[in-house]
């Protein structure tokens, strides 16, 4: 019985020194889970029942358990490493759609734009379904790979601009320093820059002008150095004593020059006072076509392309998915695992931050949850367990050794 007992130990303490040995081995593997040797006693079956005198029989591996515990998370220079910050697991598929589950978030992309990992297994969650203009584009609710869209970003015309300007309230009327203008550019239909410039003239207050106007100026536009008139015309700015502006809808309308629209530039807010002339702000909503020079991906897992004209555009988003007990997942290598019915039907996968899923953290991975000064305490503790059951057997081999030598 002792050399069964101690043989039993030996292979319980291996075994342990095997988990202990792979922890170690994968203490730098980006979202590793340590595992732990669960140990159970063994006692023979007895035809003669429960017995007080009865000795078990060794001992053994019961299972050994992975722990989901969270990683420490270390920022990287690559946008597209992403760490989970609590619990859930990316996606990924392989080219036979076959599913795996991760929490190493090390992606790139390959010659398609897919998102894959290390094993080109391609990351799943919503895509972009494009639209214009670009800000309206919309996530779809399918779940299918992730492709970063290198399309060009579409143009969208100018509908409206917003003037506000300070008017200098000692300038001669129609004299030298009456008139003052500044520019803003507008975009057409195809995305093409054309100049704007509004020039303001002081004049004479025109009959009709608001009560309490004591000051009052023209403006007229320019596109592109060509003469634009404006809507209602004329386009007067009427000002009273304290340089409130009195015109009751200072909206003037541009007509259309070549390809730039009817354009409504809004001119609220504007003063007279005394002083230099100043522009306090000038916006417009048009852009020029954009490319791709960037993106990130956010806590919710949105991943937001950035263009050249100043755009963003939601490109798709990353998603989580979790199990009742993460525990009964089978590792198969690669920082994957697979669903088994132990570890009960999978949720998701669904938006991180929702559903009690963690968040996500752009530029950072999540690292192995390996604590390697306690896996090599407990090296030391499992050798000296092995050399302890060698004793056992040991100590029985003299013992036998001394009946044998019996005359």
């Amino acid at each position: 019985m002792s050399f069964q007992q101690g043989l039993s130990g030996l292979n319980s303490s291996a075994k342990n020194l095997d988990a202990i040995g792979n922890n170690v081995a994968n203490a730098s593997t980006v979202g590793f889970k340590q595992s732990q040797a669960q140990f159970a006693d063994q006692y023979a079956a007895s035809m003669a029942g429960a017995s007080p005198l009865q000795v078990g029989s060794g001992g053994r591996v019961a299972a050994v358990m992975q722990q989901f515990s969270q990683g420490n998370i270390t920022a990287t220079n690559n946008s597209l490493d992403i760490a989970i910050s609590g619990p859930g697991f990316f996606l990924v598929k392989d080219q036979n759609l076959n599913p795996y589950y991760t929490r190493n978030g090390q992606f790139h992309e390959d010659l398609s734009g897919f998102l894959v990992n290390n094993m080109g297994h391609n990351l799943q969650g919503y895509t972009a379904t494009p639209a214009t203009p670009l800000v309206a584009a919309q996530l779809t609710t399918t779940i299918g790979p992730l492709k970063i869209d290198k399309t060009d970003a579409p143009p969208k015309p100018t509908s409206t601009a917003a003037i506000k300007v300070n008017l200098d309230a000692s300038a001669v009327i129609g004299g030298t320093g009456g008139a003052e203008s500044t520019s803003i550019t507008v975009y057409d239909s195809t995305g093409a820059p054309h100049m704007a410039t509004l020039t303001f003239t002081k004049q004479v207050v025109p009959g009709g002008a608001p009560a309490g106007t004591v000051s009052s100026w023209l403006a007229t536009l320019k596109v592109d150095n060509v003469a634009n008139a404006l809507a209602p015309a004329p386009a007067d700015l009427n000002f009273d004593i304290n340089g409130t502006l009195t015109t009751a809808v200072p909206t003037f309308t541009s007509t259309v020059v070549g390809a730039v629209g009817a354009i409504p530039f809004n001119l609220t807010g504007s003063t007279q006072y005394s002083g230099s002339f100043s522009i306090n702000s000038l916006a417009q909503n048009g852009y020029s076509k954009g490319t791709l020079s960037g993106y990130s991906t956010g806590s919710d897992g949105l991943i937001t392309g950035r263009y050249t004209n100043g755009q963003t555009q939601p490109l798709g988003r990353m998603l989580l998915s979790s199990f009742p007990n993460q525990q009964g997942l089978q590792p198969v290598g690669n920082n994957e695992w697979v669903s088994t019915a132990t570890a009960g039907p999978v949720t998701g996968p669904l938006q991180p931050g929702t559903s009690g899923l963690g968040v996500l953290q752009s530029s950072a991975v999540e690292e192995s949850n390996v604590d390697l000064t306690a896996e090599l305490v407990a090296m030391i503790v499992a050798q000296r367990m092995y050399q302890a059951n060698a004793q056992t057997i040991k100590a029985q081999d003299q013992i036998l050794q001394t009946v044998v030598n019996l005359r």
